[in-house]
């Protein structure tokens, strides 16, 4: 069988996953059409994790980019959908040798902030993710039309993934 780099790049996460105590099954989220997610997973039953890799930082401030675009955020919408608040995205980024996790409503926060400062809804978004050094990753969006300038950044634990997972209140 062939292997496609998301492949390589997934089970990074899906690894830590498997390596878990509580975990017990992995199976991939089949889509409305009949067809398996190439970036979403269903984990013990209760919970779907989407994942989002980055190969490289920025050349000015190091961060990973994670582009969602309609098409990624419609799947996510269709995640909620069968696991309301238990969906989580994974953020692997290669370069650094971390995993990133937030929440789908997290996301969401992110999203609607960047709404908000542009004024109208965009057809992709970005969420950039630095990871100071002996610190807890920043989670962000750009505020629209400036250089330098992030909206309100979010922090998140390095040790949240893949704990968060198979948490019941995360």
């Amino acid at each position: 069988m062939k292997i496609n780099t998301d492949h390589l790049y997934h089970g990074a996460a899906l690894t830590q996953i498997a390596e878990f105590p509580t975990f017990k099954a992995i199976n991939p989220f089949v889509l409305e059409d009949g067809s398996n997610s190439r970036s979403a997973f269903i984990i013990n039953t209760d919970t779907a994790v989407y994942i989002k890799y980055a190969t490289k930082t920025t050349k000015a401030f190091g961060e990973h980019i994670f582009t969602f675009t309609e098409s990624h955020l419609s799947e996510l919408t269709e995640l909620q959908k069968h696991f309301k608040s238990r969906v989580f995205i994974a953020l692997v980024c290669l370069k650094a040798h971390e995993i990133c996790v937030i929440t789908i409503d997290e996301l969401k926060v992110h999203i609607e902030r960047r709404k908000k400062a542009k004024g109208m809804p965009e057809s992709q978004y970005q969420i950039l993710l630095h990871l100071p050094a002996n610190s807890a990753f920043r989670v962000y969006m750009n505020v629209p039309g400036k250089k330098k300038k992030a909206l309100r950044k979010q922090t998140v634990s390095r040790n949240r993934f893949p704990r968060a997972i198979f948490e019941t209140n995360s």
